[in-house]
């Protein structure tokens, strides 16, 4: 059966994930049969004004959450090896309430910090950071701008069909060589609105395997360290740290022009 372009309200009818109720992040049980369930396609622009309504009303909630030591864990991990390696600009993409921004501000590097939702800049300029409300698929910055990009658990927001060009954008700010630490909760390939999500309105997920995340993270990038790292409800977490390659790069431009055409074929 071909996929089926529908809007965002059309997809929480047809893509509701089951989730655990016990779990905060709402992964998704395997499905126990897929054989009748029609593939809908989900794009950014369908879930992005959602996305930012949930997270502007969830300022002070997540602001107040205490980052668990594995997640403590990936950023000391992260900024050591930035460390090593000399690099000193980083740029965190979906930096929420600017916690980890902070944490890299206060670790010496000269950081930029960027987030869907106008509340959640807010609170990281009031850290006192470098904060701009931006859309990663369309950033507002110059390429090869930075040497490094953080983003933790947040491109499991953005639907499949646009990961390869959010990808891309994101390794166009990259100085060649320069480092991507991508973190997110896996799954079983699954994608859609969890049904007992704890933000309102409930947030879009795509639940990646770590076999998806490879194939989307080699194009373009090598990959210098990946492990999963099992988390409390008994799920996993995909942590991945990236070099953007030095040759053989497909320009963003290009890219785009090829998926519209494909798009369109």
């Amino acid at each position: 059966m071909p996929p089926t372009r529908v809007s965002v309200a059309e997809s929480l009818r047809r893509t509701v994930l089951t989730a655990s109720p016990a779990g905060p992040h709402q992964r998704p049980t395997r499905p126990a049969d897929r054989r009748h369930t029609r593939r809908v396609i989900v794009r950014l622009d369908d879930v992005r004004d959602d996305l930012r309504r949930a997270y502007d009303g969830a300022v002070d909630r997540r602001d107040a959450a205490v980052k668990a030591p594995w997640k403590r864990g990936a950023r000391r991990a992260f900024r050591d090896r930035l460390g090593a390696e000399g690099h000193t600009r980083l740029l965190e993409v979906g930096a929420g309430t600017g916690q980890d921004s902070l944490y890299f501000q206060e670790q010496g590097l000269d950081v930029v910090a960027v987030d869907l939702s106008p509340s959640m800049v807010a609170r990281c300029r009031d850290k006192g950071l470098d904060a701009r409300v931006m859309d990663i698929a369309r950033p507002d910055l110059p390429p090869a701008s930075f040497d490094a990009v953080y983003a933790m658990n947040c491109l499991l927001h953005v639907p499949n069909a646009d990961l390869p060009a959010v990808l891309a954008a994101i390794r166009d700010l990259l100085r060649p060589g320069g480092l991507f630490y991508f973190g997110q909760y896996g799954g079983f390939g699954e994608e859609g609105v969890a049904d007992k999500d704890n933000h309102d309105p409930p947030r879009f997920f795509a639940w990646r395997t770590a076999e998806q995340l490879r194939r989307y993270a080699r194009d373009g990038f090598d990959i210098v360290d990946y492990h999963p790292v099992p988390v409390s409800d008994g799920g996993v977490f995909h942590s991945l740290t990236l070099r953007r390659q030095t040759d053989g790069l497909v320009p963003r431009a290009r890219l785009n022009a090829t998926l519209k055409a494909k798009g369109s074929s």
